[in-house]
């Protein structure tokens, strides 16, 4: 199975870190792959996104495309980025969740995958 581990943080917090300290958490991000392995989950991808200032929010109203900056809705947490797993089961997801560095001052969504594949796509 596959899952979407979606980070949620606070973007200004994030910006107030010490610099020793981002320096730190970057250390275990890039560590998680050894972290993965033990627990028999695969991580296939993963990224850090830039912050919601960057963001463009499209919707079609009317048969027309309209644009907005940021993201779709106020929130005190942004996504900062995220990773897909593929693992048994979602405890396995869920143990793997519970090492990732964002889960300490933000959070951590998960997300089982759907497999179009099965309905025929």
């Amino acid at each position: 199975m596959q899952y979407m581990l979606l980070l949620y943080g606070n973007e200004a917090a994030e910006a107030a870190k010490p610099k020793a300290q981002i320096d730190a958490e970057m250390a275990e991000y890039f560590a998680l792959d050894s972290k993965a392995k033990p627990l028999g989950i695969t991580i296939t991808g993963g990224e850090a996104l830039h912050p919601t200032s960057t963001a463009t929010t499209v919707r079609i109203r009317a048969g027309k495309a309209l644009t907005s900056d940021g993201p779709f809705a106020e929130t005190k947490e942004q996504i900062g980025g995220y990773y897909i797993v593929e693992c048994k089961s979602f405890d396995e997801a869920l143990a793997f969740a519970s090492h990732i560095p964002a889960a300490r001052d933000g959070s951590i969504e998960i997300r089982e995958v759907v497999d179009l594949s099965s309905l025929g796509a």
